[in-house]
């Protein structure tokens, strides 16, 4: 990419996570998002064992390592179990990312393997 491309600050979550999995899919990352299903009109469900809060995606390069990224509207807040999942994730060592719209020339260096 040779122009700095931003993302529309009101972009909802479900478009900035598209937007990131092209991202990453374009630069060479494994990519894994865990996806919410409909279970009745108006309610979702994510199933999974074990602590809530789990990072929205994990992305994995052979040569540019790991990240486990939180992803937020503009304006969204993190959960307390989310809160708890990037203290640990930080403390054994992960990269770990909040990431926002407002984010994305930062994103996009990163995942380009220009910074870490």
């Amino acid at each position: 990419m040779t122009t700095r491309q931003v993302l529309p600050q009101n972009i909802s979550e479900a478009d900035f996570q598209t937007a990131i999995m092209d991202l990453a899919a374009w630069y060479g990352w494994r990519r894994f998002h865990p996806r919410t299903v409909q279970i009745i009109k108006g309610a979702h469900l994510t199933p999974y064992k074990g602590e809530g809060g789990f990072p929205d995606l994990v992305l994995v390069h052979r040569k540019r390592g790991v990240i486990f990224a939180e992803l937020k509207a503009q304006k969204g807040r993190m959960s307390a179990s989310q809160e708890l999942w990037r203290a640990d994730l930080e403390a054994a060592g992960a990269e770990y990312h909040l990431w926002r719209p407002s984010d994305w020339w930062e994103i996009e260096k990163r995942l380009r393997g220009t910074t870490k």
